[in-house]
């Protein structure tokens, strides 16, 4: 299972919400070039950026900064907000960006996704971010009637390469993740998924190991990390060592069958 940093960026700086609450801001480092530079140097092997000025505006914002940290790291990266139409996620790919994140254009315009899997084969990724179940859209603002499993079907279909999701309501709150979503959410579609949302210690990260034959392959971690609750070290170290049994009992079923 990859382990992924996210450094979210609004007004240039690494900032973490509340559960994808704006007015909710905590600002952790002026500097996300730094913190990329960090997470690799403390082992990440990814990394994952959102552009939360672009989710808001419908449009990239902070486009210089990703350009800065993808010519800074050595690793893949993987980038979402704002990219709601062809040329937006044409130009961020053309930094060097291995994998856009698609949100808001998923629900509105299916047809895009279409082309734009055609077009950049086995780089795009679809952004499904959750609240009750259900689709929000353009920077979690909205929340729409869709249901999550729905739009993961239809979002399989059109050969996206994966699918990240988040509960907001774990988003930022160090809850832990929905492993019940997630589940729920794998089992409905046969393209890899990357959990994201509520991390906040090793347990929850080999809860989301367990998972990983059905196809989760990744996880996301965002304040867990700023706060020192989590050590990237620590992470790979736990996923690496595969310890998920210990945690079965505690999620209430035993096969992934």
């Amino acid at each position: 299972m990859n382990i992924i940093p996210a450094i979210d960026i609004l007004g240039g700086r690494c900032v973490r919400l509340f559960q994808g609450d704006y007015k909710l801001t905590e600002v952790f480092n002026d500097n996300p070039v730094d913190v990329a530079k960090k997470w690799i140097e403390s082992g990440a092997s990814k990394l994952h950026l959102v552009d939360l000025d672009g989710a808001k505006e419908g449009k990239p914002v902070n486009h210089e900064t990703i350009k800065a940290i993808i010519k800074a790291v050595d690793v893949p990266v993987q980038v979402g907000g704002g990219l709601r139409n062809y040329s937006a996620v044409a130009s961020v790919l053309a930094l060097g960006v291995q994998h856009a994140i698609i949100g808001t254009v998923a629900v509105e315009r299916p047809q895009l996704i279409s082309h734009l899997c055609q077009e950049f084969p086995g780089q795009i990724m679809v952004g499904i971010d959750a609240r009750d179940g259900k689709v929000a859209t353009k920077g979690w603002l909205d929340t729409s009637e869709i249901l999550a499993t729905d739009l993961a079907r239809q979002m399989a279909k059109l050969k996206v390469a994966t699918i990240v999701y988040t509960d907001i309501h774990r988003d930022g709150t160090l809850n832990g993740p929905n492993i019940e979503a997630l589940r729920e959410l794998a089992t409905a579609i046969n393209i890899p998924v990357i959990a994201s949302g509520g991390v906040s210690s090793i347990t929850d990260l080999l809860s989301l190991l367990a998972l990983e034959p059905i196809g989760v392959e990744g996880a996301i971690i965002g304040r867990a990390l700023y706060t020192g609750d989590i050590s990237i070290t620590e992470a790979n170290q736990a996923v690496g060592q595969g310890r998920w049994q210990d945690v079965i009992p505690d999620l209430g079923y035993s096969t992934f069958a």
